[in-house]
């Protein structure tokens, strides 16, 4: 005859393991963006003493009464004022030592923003943005979550047209190559570039062309409609197709 389990109430499991109970979750957002031929991100200036001087990604501890994937969106909203943009969950960070005031497990977001057409409210923390590649050092892990980040976006780049949450509507080609190489970090081949991106079958051809432009003027191009109001969904929006 098989043995009867014993059950146990959720109090005694807290109790047994208080310690398991203890440790605090956060959220930590790698905001990128695209200026001046740069990739760029929005970091902050630390506010802990063990890091002073230092620059940190935007995050914050996730509330007691608060969903794990709700808790990005509170940070960019009340940070930058920025409410619904693409969104994605990276990795999950849950070194020993990672935070100086205990054990902190952190959730690694990622969204894009076209800095031309999105105004920022900051009114803390010298809250900018700085191009990644002058990023050496940041409070935290904050550089091994960046720098895993922006590999996820480079894995993405040439398989999903996330990219274009980075550039204005209309954009010529040139633009477009200026911005691949910009993330990837590379020189591309401009015909072997243009070769690939038509392949895709993601653009619109306008049938016109740049003005007040000091090279000569380059034809203008914008994603397709449908394209667009996909990837400029966040998460949730995406979520929420899928299951209705």
């Amino acid at each position: 005859m098989a043995k009867r389990l014993l059950l146990k109430t959720a109090e005694i499991e807290k109790a047994t393991h208080i310690e398991y109970f203890n440790i605090a979750l956060s959220v930590d957002c790698v905001i990128f963006g695209y200026e001046d031929k740069q990739l760029k991100v929005l970091v902050q200036k630390s506010d802990l003493a063990e890091f002073q001087g230092l620059y940190s990604l935007l995050g914050d501890l996730v509330r007691p009464n608060e969903d794990l994937d709700e808790a990005p969106y509170r940070v960019l909203s009340d940070r930058t004022g920025l409410k619904d943009v693409y969104l994605e969950q990276v990795h999950t960070f849950g070194s020993l030592n990672r935070h100086p005031s205990g054990r902190v497990v952190t959730t690694a977001y990622y969204s894009l923003i076209d800095v031309c057409h999105h105004a920022l409210q900051i009114t803390e923390h010298d809250v900018h943005w700085h191009p990644i590649n002058d990023l050496k050092n940041l409070a935290f892990d904050h550089k091994l979550i960046l720098d895993t980040c922006l590999e996820r976006l480079r894995q993405q780049v040439m398989e999903e047209p996330i990219v274009f949450n980075l550039l204005q509507e209309k954009f010529s080609l040139r633009q477009l190559q200026d911005l691949y190489e910009a993330i990837l970090g590379v020189d591309l081949d401009r015909r072997n570039f243009r070769k690939r991106i038509t392949l895709k079958n993601w653009l619109v051809d306008l049938n016109e062309m740049e003005e007040d432009v000091p090279h000569r003027p380059g034809k203008l191009y914008k994603l397709r409609t449908q394209l667009r109001r996909e990837y400029r969904m966040s998460d949730k929006q995406r979520m929420h197709k899928m299951v209705v």
